[in-house]
């Protein structure tokens, strides 16, 4: 087993999968600590050995591969890095500069990361963080009520019509596209609930 307790696990894409690991991982025995998109933490007292080959079967059962190379766990901890820094952005409305939370949360020169993920990638890791951006503000669009500035202002745009270029340019589409799928989906509720009631 890993000496440091961290599995880097491929695949891990939602809450569920979080779930379907947390089950298997603890029918093979092991004391998990945390879960978080890409890794899995034991516990320190993590005591029945795990042999990789049946943590292998495992993993690739449910759709998941352990990351053994090892620019392969940085680009890894360089995603888990974006994503938590999106969602801190979000939440916070406060900016957040990607190349010095990536640079620190890995402890390595973000010009190398920066590189290393290119490589491995074949994209920069700025068009990877504008990709993920654009995915939150899609997703924000179609699930929440806030409004466009709000969205804008939360993740780090200056401006709603530059964040609306960059929606268009990434997509297709603009933000009437979207909330015009959310208007849909609450219609589509509130005709269920109406047949339920």
């Amino acid at each position: 087993m890993k000496k440091n307790n961290k599995l880097l696990i491929k695949g891990m894409v939602c809450s569920r999968c979080f779930t379907v690991l947390s089950e298997e991982l603890s029918q093979l025995g092991l004391d998990i600590s945390s879960i978080n998109l890409g890794e899995v933490i034991l516990k320190e007292n993590s005591t029945i050995p795990v042999y990789e080959q049946a943590l292998n079967l495992v993993l690739q059962k449910n759709g998941f591969e352990l990351i053994k190379d090892k620019n392969e766990q940085l680009v890894s901890q360089i995603k888990h890095a974006v994503e938590l820094g999106i969602n801190e952005q979000s939440e916070s409305g406060e900016p957040v500069k990607f190349s010095k939370r990536i640079s620190d949360e890995l402890q390595r020169d973000y010009d190398s990361l920066s590189a290393i993920f290119s490589l491995a990638q074949g994209n920069t890791l700025e068009k990877y963080i504008i990709q993920k951006k654009i995915e939150e503000v899609k997703a924000l669009l179609v699930y929440t009520d806030k409004s466009l500035t709000d969205i804008a202002h939360g993740l780090g745009y200056s401006s709603v019509a530059y964040l609306s270029r960059q929606l268009k340019k990434h997509t297709g589409f603009d933000f009437a596209y979207y909330k015009g799928i959310r208007q849909d989906k609450l219609a589509i509720m509130k005709k269920s609930e109406k047949r339920f009631h």
